[in-house]
Order: C-alpha cells, then structure tokens, then sequence
C-alpha cells in the first residue's frame, strides 16, 4: 500500500496486485484493514478507526483506492461515484490490437454472480446494464499495446468484458480469454488516475498512481509521458 494523498476527510492509496480491498472468503488481510492500521499508528488514535469504502478495485487489479475518514465524507463520495461526478482513468495492457487506434465502447453487461464473471447481452434487461467506455491507445511494443481508459459508467468487469469482447482481453486475465496468466497472477489493468471535487473542502483533486514495479509497465510507462 502506498498512500498517494490524505487530509481529514479522505485517503487516497494505490493497491498492489493481489492486495484485497475488503474482506472475502479467504480472510486474508484487506487493504481497509492497513489504512486502519496507518492511520492509528501515525495519529495516535485510541479505539476503532472509521474507514468508509465508496467504491472497489477487483484483487488482480492495481492502482487507486479512495477511502472516506469520515461519515460525511463517505455519503457524499458514494453520492458522486453514483452520480458519474469522479473521473477515472485506467492504463491496460493486451496483446491484440483494436480496429481502431481510439473509441468509445457501448454494451450492456449482465454479471453472472455464480462465475462471479460478467457477458455481454444483447438488449437492455432487468439484470443487464449499459457499460460505456472511451479508449486510446497510448503506446505500442514489438508484443503488446498500451491502453488509456476513460470509464463512464462502473458494471462489475467492465473494461475486462469489454476489451474481451473485441478480441483484445487484458494481458493476464484468463477469465476473459487471454492464453496465458502473468507471473504474479494479477492482470495488468491499473487504475491510473482520479479527478473530483473535494468532496467537504471543495478543491479539485488529481492524483496519479504509479505504475505496479514490472518491467513491461515500466517501458510504457516512459514511452508514454
């Protein structure tokens, strides 16, 4: 866990692959459970620490967390991750190449809870909802293709069924049809980027998150600053 940004109202961290958001079945540790334990151990603070969770990040998945510290805060964070008002951006990486170079995507997904995995229906239903996205790509190697996300609407799976889909699964998910898993076991999407207002303070937030410390990651993350 890395902290990217905090004041008295949020906390904004970037996760490793593999690192659990909140409790599962495994009853490993979560990350919910570190942030608790930072900030008791840095500000002293005697009994529970309230941590509140207004969105996730899948555990293969890297990159940016946003955490409330407060009750008002979290109302307010779950209202504007409902309402479409915090942007995000995510950096993914796949092996194919997309028709075209930028995009926008447009399906509805319906999620399987049983496969905990989600498919692409053919018309709106009760159970399946419209998942819209906006893509580039940013960078190119001999092997691979490095995409920019812009994330419009927020269905479970979104960018992995969506990229799969078009015959470009991210490198590493072999739940959405990519050939072989990545040494770590994670995939290589990352949540790269988030922009809102402050939610109590009313300043405008930006914070980026660097890239998981592996060498492909590495080489696109220079080719494209």
């Amino acid at each position: 866990m890395q902290v990217l940004y905090e004041d008295n109202h949020i906390i904004i961290v970037s996760k490793t692959v593999n690192e659990i958001v909140q409790a599962d079945k495994t009853g490993d540790k979560t990350l919910i459970d570190s942030v608790k334990t930072y900030i008791k151990e840095k500000y002293c603070k005697p009994g529970e620490v309230f941590i509140g969770l207004p969105h996730r990040l899948d555990r293969p998945t890297s990159g940016i967390v946003v955490f409330a510290r407060t009750s008002k805060a979290l109302t307010r964070l779950n209202a504007m991750f409902r309402d479409g008002n915090i942007h995000k951006t995510y950096w993914a990486i796949t092996a194919n190449k997309p028709p075209q170079e930028e995009g926008t995507l447009e399906n509805f997904i319906q999620k399987n809870e049983k496969l905990n995995k989600s498919f692409i229906a053919k018309q709106e239903s009760k159970e399946a909802k419209k998942a819209i996205l906006n893509y580039k790509i940013l960078s190119a190697s001999d092997r691979y293709y490095l995409w920019e996300i812009e994330l419009l609407t927020g269905r479970h799976h979104q960018i992995r069924c969506q990229l799969a889909n078009i015959g470009c699964p991210v490198k590493g998910d072999l739940k959405y049809g990519y050939p072989r898993s990545n040494p770590d076991g994670g995939l290589s999407l990352h949540a790269r980027r988030v922009q809102f207002i402050h939610p109590v303070s009313k300043e405008e937030i930006d914070i980026t998150a660097p890239v998981p410390d592996d060498k492909l990651w590495k080489i696109f993350e220079e080719s494209a600053s």
